[in-house]
């Protein structure tokens, strides 16, 4: 009964917030056609501020014990900067606070008395308005501060565009979680503002948030009351300072966390002391859908906002309070504010000069360095932040060679930062040689692999690589390091490509994701599954075909591949590069032509890779017989990474080694006669292709196998599609040696001459300038 009660109850509040959301939309769409011609009033010129002082000011209500052990911290950072004050407001205490300022910090602080308490907003505006300085800093009246801690902050405004500089928070005791840094981050997700503070060590320097938090953080007092202050809106308290900050944003001006300027938060304050926290939940979830409904202008968002908040309500009456779902209660009480809310939206809307989406572009850090970095026209040594969603080292998978032999070159010719994903913690240390060759890198363990969507638009392969941290990290390392190229490796990366300016976003295809999966369907005979790769495919087709006119340039593995994306994509003619990055360094394969384990053959792939896994049992079922009716004595080796257990391969594989993974695949592409790759689905370049040309072993491929390499039968391998086909290849070059090597010869000589890495990597950085040039002139 109580379950049909709860659903009964969350389609009333639903049906009736539907209602609501709708009456409010029309209202502000309407308020937004009556005011319109406010919109265009041309902004006041920006000015520095003086930052020689500031004026610290400190609202109280009640909190005498809370100035009696924190305020002397305060007035020994002030006295160090002469011109420097400290103010308390007083919000209409009755605990004796300001009796206790005036006897104990007579001369050392001002007391502004209030007769009545004006909450958060109102008693810090009142401080504002009779401070005497440019830099307001802005402190709870529970915060300790370090004496050293103002000089940071005033250097922080280093331009007229800087609005505030946030100090960076800790708790005195270090065993306690860290709620608040400082570092705000805020992002739009499902119909509301998400907000967050950062925790993270590696911020050595000024570095762009969403908001300064309003109890410890430093302000231009000019461009506050341009702002219009703490809005009254959002009383009694909390995300004032968020309001603030996007307002900011909005206006074109700067939001900064100085990580030098520390503060201690002893306490949680007096709000949380002085009210229950069913109330101030219900405060928050009313400011939340004021601050929506005020500061969003872009209508797409806005009206998922409005449809989110069907389904927010009708949840939170179905199961109960959430702090991500707004309530019943909370949009009441929001929409009692309505009126008011609607002449703050005008005034917001009339002092904005960037849009909503930029907003929360611009305080984040690679888009901040993109849009207010000082950024040289031609830059004499690139830096490139290269990403890379898989292991790289060492190189077990043709990917894996194609990236660790790109870092290896551009290592040498540019400023290189990596960040790598890994699949677990003991493949770090591997990679920690990787810190020789980069100036730094980074490493995301992959978290558990997630269930698929199969009722998502977006393909399950780039929903796996959607993470917070490894977005969060890509802004941080491209601000912090001056990062002028993205290079993003797989079509899953792409997802993190920022619409910049003037930094440029390189995605390397390394196969055409939907291609690949188009070629893998005839081989799936589960009616099921094959539903599901059907899915999958239309998936990735509208995917890729949205994400890769996104990118600055495309790079692709061979000429097949730029033709085949054109030609959904002509518009991208120009923009994809298939001569710089399905190479291999020549040098490090001795070339030997002779001189082999006579009658054997090698097939080379991870058996993690569903197409090497076809192929093999292609080769097997259909191709291996037959060589073995010619050349009974034949021996097939098998090695790559992941294999199967050798107990599990049947019994009718005649003449089969398993060997395996190897640590290094060259000692095998020199020992054995001939090397195949019965590739049947899949896209882009085999890489064990172009180190089997490189090492000098004859090689037998299909078609597809031998994509973007090699076209003409017998020039640089054997091409077959049909097992007979294959099979007679294999066997005139085990038959015929002298034929395998000038075979072999020619496909070196291509190598060397068109595949080689460092020849590649050295074109590939000549592009990245050309790229910058070119963008940073426009």
């Amino acid at each position: 009964m109580g379950k049909l009660f709860r659903l009964l109850k969350a389609i009333l509040f639903a049906a009736v917030t539907l209602f609501v959301a709708a009456f409010v939309a029309v209202i502000v769409a309407l308020w937004d056609l009556l005011t319109a011609a406010f919109w265009s009033k041309k902004p006041p010129a920006d000015t520095m501020p003086n930052r020689t002082a500031a004026s610290f000011v400190i609202p109280n209500w009640n909190g005498k014990d809370l100035l009696q052990m924190y305020l002397p911290s305060v007035v020994e950072a002030a006295s160090k900067h002469p011109g420097s004050e400290v103010i308390v407001v007083d919000n209409g205490s009755t605990d004796g606070s300001a009796a206790f300022v005036e006897e104990h910090f007579a001369g050392k602080v001002r007391l502004l008395a209030l007769p009545q308490n004006l909450g958060f907003g109102g008693g810090s505006n009142a401080g504002f308005a009779a401070a005497r300085n440019d830099i307001v800093v802005l402190l709870n009246s529970d915060m300790r501060v370090e004496p050293d801690m103002l000089q940071p902050l005033l250097d922080g405004f280093t331009d007229e565009k800087v609005f505030a500089v946030s100090c960076q928070i800790f708790f005195s005791d270090p065993n306690k979680k860290r709620e608040e840094t400082g570092l705000t981050n805020g992002w739009w997700s499902n119909g509301h503002l998400r907000v967050k503070h950062v925790i993270d060590t590696g911020i050595e320097q000024v570095y762009p948030c969403y908001y300064g938090g309003g109890g410890s953080c430093a302000f231009d007092k000019r461009k506050f009351f341009e702002l219009g202050g703490f809005d009254h809106l959002l009383r009694p308290f909390y995300l004032e300072d968020t309001d603030l900050g996007h307002m900011a944003w909005k206006r074109g001006w700067k939001v900064l966390y100085q990580p030098k300027s520390i503060v201690f938060h002893e306490h949680r304050g007096t709000i949380g002391k002085n009210f229950s926290d069913a109330y101030i939940q219900g405060v928050l979830k009313k400011n939340f859908l004021l601050y929506t409904w005020k500061n969003i202008h872009e209508w797409r968002k806005l009206g998922e906002h409005f449809l989110y908040l069907v389904t927010d309500v009708g949840l939170s009456a179905a199961f109960g309070h959430s702090a991500e779902r707004v309530n019943m209660r909370g949009l009441l009480r929001a929409v009692a504010q309505l009126p008011e809310c609607l002449s703050a939206r005008a005034r917001a809307k009339s002092l904005a000069v960037v849009n909503d989406t930029e907003v929360f572009r611009r305080q984040t850090g690679a888009y901040f360095r993109d849009r207010f970095g000082d950024l040289p026209s031609n830059p004499e040594r690139l830096s490139v932040l290269f990403v890379a969603p898989y292991p790289v080292y060492p190189p077990i998978h043709g990917g894996a060679v194609f990236m660790y032999q790109t870092i290896r070159e551009l290592s040498r010719l540019c400023d290189l930062h990596l960040i790598i994903m890994l699949d677990w913690e003991w493949e770090l240390d591997a990679h920690q040689s990787l810190r020789e060759l980069a100036k730094s890198v980074e490493f995301i363990i992959r978290p558990p692999a997630k269930q698929k969507r199969l009722g998502s638009t977006i393909p399950h392969a780039v929903y796996e690589f959607e993470n917070p941290d490894l977005e969060y990290l890509i802004q941080r390392q491209t601000y912090v390091h001056n990062v002028d190229v993205l290079q993003l490796e797989y079509t899953v990366l792409g997802q993190y490509a920022g619409d910049f300016a003037r930094l440029r976003c390189i995605l390397f295809e390394h196969d055409v994701y939907f291609q690949s999966i188009a070629r893998g369907l005839p081989f799936v005979k589960n009616p099921f599954k094959r539903i599901q790769h059907t899915w999958e495919y239309l998936r990735a087709l509208r995917y890729e075909l949205t994400l890769l006119p996104k990118m600055h340039r495309v790079q692709v593995c061979s000429v097949d591949n730029r033709t085949y994306v054109e030609s959904f994509l002509p518009e991208m003619r120009g923009r994809i590069d298939d001569q710089y990055r399905a190479g291999v360094d020549t040098s490090r394969y001795d070339f030997k032509p002779d001189g082999r384990d006579p009658d054997t053959v090698l097939f080379l792939g991870s058996f993690r890779h569903t197409p090497n896994v076809e192929a093999l049992d292609w080769f097997i079922q259909h191709v291996w017989n037959r060589i073995l009716a010619k050349r009974p004595g034949a021996q097939l080796v098998l090695i790559g990474s992941d294999p199967p257990p050798k107990h599990s391969l049947s019994p009718e594989w005649k003449n089969v080694e398993l060997i395996g993974f190897v640590d290094d695949v060259r000692t095998p592409l020199a020992q054995y006669s001939v090397f195949i790759c019965p590739i049947l689905s899949g896209s882009g370049v085999r890489v064990k292709l172009l180190e089997g040309f490189a090492a000098g072993i004859p090689t037998v491929s299909t078609t597809v196998g031998a994509e973007g390499l090699a076209a003409k039968d017998g020039e640089l391998c054997g091409l077959a599609d049909d097992p007979q086909g294959f099979a007679d290849w294999v066997v005139r070059l085990l038959e015929n040696p002298q034929e395998a090597a000038e075979m072999a010869q020619r496909a070196r000589a291509y190598v060397e001459e068109h595949r080689d890495m460092r020849r590649m990597t050295e074109r590939l950085v000549e592009c990245y300038k050309h790229e910058v040039q070119q963008a940073r002139r426009r």
